[in-house]
């Protein structure tokens, strides 16, 4: 996230938290299409059950946990978290600096504890048909793309950083106790599907 990206996202949170204590507003912030029945801990949901695989639908900005029963083999969404995309969230990263998050189908490929933004997992962007469209065009494709949290002394924002929208270079950001939460569980080989 760029410098520019930081200094807009800290002075419009600053400036809604003083209108809000000015006037005594209680801030709410709606979660996008999550169910009340997947607002429930991640470990608590799966029971025993395995992490099949991490489902991001970027128009409602959702990132879903999909687990495999561990009695029937059946898939089903274990836990639904809301999320912010790319500046540029619209279409397919092609090169590096657009700002956008990769669509299509790649693998959780490393987790880094000592990430910028509180925990991150690595996503397998660029794949070889993302090194190929970009060297045709003679530009860098990009990388870094992780599923990360806040920027470090950021995490007391929590949900006002929903305001920002979103604020990500090309990344998948989540709160804090969501991302800690999916680097306890998501095993490094997961499969992730990144649909417009």
């Amino acid at each position: 996230m760029g410098v520019q990206k930081i200094k807009k996202l800290s002075l419009a949170i600053l400036i809604v938290v003083a209108v809000a204590m000015a006037f005594g507003a209680v801030i709410s912030v709606k979660i996008l299409n999550v169910n009340q029945s997947d607002l429930h801990s991640l470990q608590g949901a799966l029971k025993g059950d395995v992490i099949d695989s991490l489902l991001v639908k970027k128009s409602d900005r959702v990132l879903k946990v999909l687990a495999k029963d561990s009695t029937n083999g059946e898939i089903y969404v274990a836990k639904t978290y809301h999320i912010a995309l790319g500046g540029n969230p619209q279409g397919h990263k092609t090169q590096d600096g657009d700002s956008k998050t990769p669509e299509g189908l790649y693998l959780i490929d490393s987790k880094n504890p000592k990430s910028r933004f509180y925990l991150n997992l690595g996503i397998s962007y660029p794949n070889s048909a993302d090194l190929a469209q970009a060297k045709a065009r003679g530009v860098s494709a990009g990388g870094d793309i992780k599923i990360h949290g806040l920027r470090n002394g950021l995490g007391f924002l929590g949900k006002l950083s929903y305001i920002a929208g979103d604020w990500t270079d090309g990344c998948i950001a989540v709160l804090n106790d969501e991302i800690k939460e999916l680097y306890e569980s998501v095993k490094v080989g997961t499969k992730i599907m990144i649909l417009p």
